[in-house]
Order: C-alpha cells, then sequence, then structure tokens
C-alpha cells in the first residue's frame, strides 16, 4: 500500500522498474520506471519516437522488455525471456485499445466484445451475451450490435473497442492513441466515452495528444523523450508551470494557445 496526496491508502495498481527496450541498435526505452495507484488515469505524452507506445506496449507483454520488472494487480514479470505463462497471466489483468481499433472485420460489434470473453477466458456465451449488450448500451451503441466495423464509423468503431476491453474486467485498460486515426468531428465521442469510464475509478494509462482531454480527466500527466521519462505531475503543473524546457518546447508545439507561468 502506498500513501496518496490526500491523505487516504491507494492500492498500486501497476509498478513498472527500469525498463528497458531495444530495436536492433535502437535503445527505445532506457530504464523506464512509474507506478499507476488503483483508480488513477495516467496520460502519457512526448513527441513521436520518444517511446510512449513501445512503453505501453512493455506493460502486457505486446512488446517484450530486454531489461526490468513488470506489475499489474500484484503479478511480476521480469523482463527478457518470460515463461509464456506468466505472460498469459499479466495479459489477463490488462486490456489494450488500439490506435486502429483492431476489429474482426467479419463480425458484428457484439460478436466482437464477446469473442475475448468465451475464448481467452471461458465465460459461458449468454454470460458474456449479457454483459457485452450492457457494454455496448454504456457506450451509446445498443441500436449497433448487429452492425459490422464496416457499417460503423470510426468513432462507433472505437467505442466498441472499449466495450470490448472493459468486457474482460481487466485490472487496467491500456489506450494507445485511442483518437489520432479519427476524423476531428468523431473525436469528441470517444474522449467523453473515456471520460465517463474513468468517473468510474477505472484504472487507465493513456498515450495521447489530446491535452484538453489529459487537462481534465488525468490524475498524473507524464513527458517522455527519448526514451525516458522527463516530467511527470499533475495537469495543472504540467501544464502550466512546466519544469523542462524540453517539455515546453513540446508544449508549444502541439498547442499554439499554449501559455505557462514563469
Amino acid at each position: 500500500m502506498t500513501k496518496a496526496e490526500n491523505g487516504t491508502d491507494s492500492t498500486v495498481m501497476v509498478t513498472l522498474r527500469g525498463i528497458h527496450k531495444s530495436f536492433a541498435d535502437n535503445h527505445v526505452l532506457k530504464g523506464v520506471s512509474l507506478s499507476v495507484n488503483q483508480g488513477e488515469v495516467l496520460v502519457i505524452m512526448g513527441a513521436s519516437g520518444s517511446g510512449k507506445t513501445t512503453l505501453l506496449r512493455c506493460i502486457n507483454y505486446l512488446e517484450r522488455p530486454n531489461e526490468g520488472e513488470i506489475t499489474v494487480g500484484g503479478f511480476t514479470v521480469r523482463g527478457g525471456r518470460a515463461p509464456k505463462r506468466d505472460i498469459l497471466v499479466l495479459r489477463r489483468k490488462t486490456a489494450m485499445v488500439f490506435q486502429h481499433y483492431n476489429l474482426f472485420a467479419n463480425k458484428t460489434a457484439l460478436e466482437n466484445v464477446l469473442l475475448g470473453q468465451t475464448v481467452a477466458r471461458k465465460t459461458p456465451k449468454e454470460q458474456a451475451r449479457e454483459l457485452s449488450l450492457r457494454l455496448l448500451e454504456r457506450v451509446g451503441l445498443a441500436d449497433k450490435i448487429n452492425a459490422y466495423p464496416s457499417e460503423l464509423s470510426g468513432g462507433q468503431q472505437q467505442r466498441v473497442g472499449i466495450a470490448r476491453a472493459l468486457a474482460l474486467n481487466p485490472d487496467v485498460v491500456l489506450f494507445d492513441e485511442p483518437t489520432s486515426a479519427l476524423d476531428p468531428e468523431l473525436v469528441g465521442e470517444v474522449l467523453d466515452t473515456i471520460k465517463s469510464i474513468a468517473a468510474e475509478g477505472i484504472t487507465m494509462i493513456v498515450v495521447t495528444h489530446e491535452m484538453s482531454f489529459a487537462r481534465e480527466v488525468a490524475s498524473r500527466v507524464l513527458f517522455m523523450d527519448e526514451g525516458a521519462v522527463i516530467e511527470e505531475g499533475e495537469p495543472q503543473e504540467i501544464f502550466t508551470r512546466p519544469r523542462e524546457e524540453r517539455t515546453k518546447k513540446f508544449l508549444r508545439r502541439i498547442s499554439a494557445d499554449w501559455d505557462y507561468n514563469i
């Protein structure tokens, strides 16, 4: 247990210790360490190539870290050649919402949400169907349960992806730039869905460039550059009083109207 800033006890849900990841000679992650409390929303920001998506994918071993330790929900996996059974346990504690939806094109919205429950979790089909219907209603798609991905907008497809992730009842939901593939007019509906989930106290780690979302929803913002954590803090602190010059340059570049207090 750790002591939260408000004086209440909070369970640490995710801990990364000394995570390194290389692709051939490219050292992408350079000893990243962080922790996320239960119910916290951690937003990770940084320029393209900073390592933020690779870090997210290391948490559930979609990328295999070369060194370090990953702990989710009290279960620890060490970097390198971790046993397959350990990786499976780790993945069952996480769920990923992908940038490009990753829905099965030949499955309906309902079937896409059902599949992970019945195949990976061995949930009885009727129980899985009942939960899937509730979750699709929760993300505003009760009238689209029989629609195929080709019949849905990008925003609707992403909301199916969110329902699919929640159906797995994970300890933490990982979001990899969930709005970057969307047309601008569809971004709001996905962000509103994520906001409603955050309000329910679900632990989330979100890679995004959406500054307004980070300001409103994040418990903490973490800024990465060249494979390392440069700065982290509460949104108000990062967006109005960043300490590091690299953070200031990034914020100026992605938001022309951004300003900060000296």
